[in-house]
């Protein structure tokens, strides 16, 4: 499975154009069924729920995530909170030949991206902050997990 793991630092151009790392981009392709370079890669951009910044998602795995939707009555208040949440603020883009994306304003003023940006690796998805508001959040989570002695359980096939 293709995870998207890391952090990197890029800078944001004039036009709101932002190079997704090498790596990244090469994990895009692989979830995209190895998806023509020279056309661009797709990616789903959305903002987080959370924290202020953008989620990336690969096509495949932005419908996994939404997989749990159609467990909802389509006509249920829960159903419309759901997508509302999920859909109304998402953008499905493509890399360009280059390896850069747009960003949509309203997604760059949710994240305060100005110049710099950085890109975190999430596993499945990937974030980009504001380079300060990453480092701060990267330092919050090592802080919880240790202070609540979080672990994983792992089994090593070998």
């Amino acid at each position: 499975m293709t995870q998207f793991l890391g952090t990197y630092q890029n800078k944001l151009d004039s036009k709101g154009r932002v190079s997704v790392p090498a790596p990244f981009r090469a994990g895009l392709r692989t979830l995209s069924n190895g998806v023509d370079a020279t056309v661009g890669v797709p990616v789903i951009l959305r903002q987080s729920h959370q924290y202020p910044c953008i989620e990336a998602w690969s096509q495949k795995a932005f419908e996994s995530l939404a997989q749990p939707l159609s467990d909802y009555d389509q006509f249920s208040q829960e159903h419309d909170d759901f997508a509302m949440a999920l859909y109304a603020d998402a953008f499905s883009i493509e890399t360009d030949k280059d390896g850069r994306i747009v960003l949509p304003d309203e997604l760059a003023r949710h994240a305060r991206l100005e110049d710099l940006v950085t890109f975190v690796g999430m596993g499945r998805s990937f974030q980009i902050w504001e380079p300060q508001a990453a480092e701060r959040r990267r330092m919050e989570a090592r802080e919880r997990a240790r202070d609540q002695r979080l672990t994983l359980k792992t089994r090593i096939d070998a």
